[in-house]
């Protein structure tokens, strides 16, 4: 079997994990803060349906040095208010959050990461 194949059976069953995680995240931790008035304006702008799902989850999963950074920029807009955030969700929701992004951070690198590697040949 070439290495590819399995690199890219790998990354599809990840992908199918992320599709699981973002579902499940959305539908226990966001849904309910977009039920709070309190943090209804606190999840970042929505670039497409669902992109609050992705603020959230990098709110939780980013250093809170940075996403403190992120509050005091001029496109703090775009960013989920991790302070509020914090104040309404429990260690579980924080840990899903953080586990879902960064799989889902990783599928998509190493996905784009395998097509430039099969285009400039490394797995002929």
């Amino acid at each position: 079997m070439k290495p590819i194949v399995l690199i890219v059976g790998i990354l599809i069953g990840l992908s199918v994990v992320v599709g699981i995680l973002y579902v499940f995240f959305g539908q226990t931790t966001v849904r309910k803060l977009r039920k709070n008035p309190e943090t209804k304006d606190a999840l970042g702008i929505e670039f497409a349906s669902g992109w609050d799902i992705l603020n959230v989850a990098k709110a939780f999963a980013m250093p809170k040095v940075i996403t403190r950074k992120w509050k005091k920029s001029p496109q703090s807009a775009f960013y989920a208010d991790i302070d509020l955030l914090f104040k309404h969700t429990s260690k579980f929701d924080r840990y899903l959050g953080t586990v879902f992004y960064w799989v889902y951070a990783f599928t998509g690198f190493s996905a784009i990461l395998t097509v430039l590697l099969d285009v400039i040949g490394v797995f002929d």
